[in-house]
């Protein structure tokens, strides 16, 4: 399944869910979240989603149901709004907010340390953005956000290319 989570103020998210229905063949399979109006708070490092409540995060808001979905996915794209060449703060609390899907526990992969993941199934993320992005470093940070996940980038495309995101889509 498809996950895309929108946090744009122009609410591109229900153009490309749009194109991805007109294609047909993943019509079934997707799902999009637009976040507005939603409240959803920036992670406090609390560590209780490690600690006291393994897997549920302690933040009661709006995140939760998206987290659970999240953990389903098999792809989640973020479509960001850019502010300094980089996603807005509402995509990065998103990101933030994914560490009950991972453990406190650290091992060693391909020489670097890593997180144990708490499940089996862990999402591909890929980022759709508006506005000036730094392309460079917005792909470096899908990529690492992947590794730090155990899955793998999708691809960062900004939105007047958003019809080679959706052609990536399942």
């Amino acid at each position: 399944m498809v996950l895309m989570v929108d946090t744009t103020a122009k609410h591109i998210g229900k153009a490309m869910a749009e194109e991805l229905f007109r294609s047909g063949e993943n019509a079934a399979e997707f799902e999009l979240i637009d976040t507005t109006g939603m409240q959803i708070s920036h992670c406090v490092g609390c560590n209780y989603c490690w600690l006291k409540t393994p897997g549920v995060c302690s933040i009661r808001d709006d995140y939760e149901p998206i987290l659970r979905k999240i953990s389903k996915a098999d792809q989640v794209w973020l479509i960001s709004d850019t502010h300094f060449g980089f996603v807005s703060w509402q995509t990065k609390n998103i990101v933030d907010r994914i560490l009950p899907l991972v453990t406190m526990y650290l091992k060693f992969k391909d020489g670097q340390m890593r997180h144990v993941m708490r499940y089996d199934h862990q999402p591909d993320i890929g980022i759709v953005y508006t506005g000036e992005g730094d392309q460079d470093y917005l792909e470096r940070w899908c990529q690492r956000t992947a590794l730090n996940l155990g899955s793998r980038s999708l691809g960062v495309f900004s939105e007047s290319s958003k019809k080679e995101a959706v052609s990536c889509m399942l």
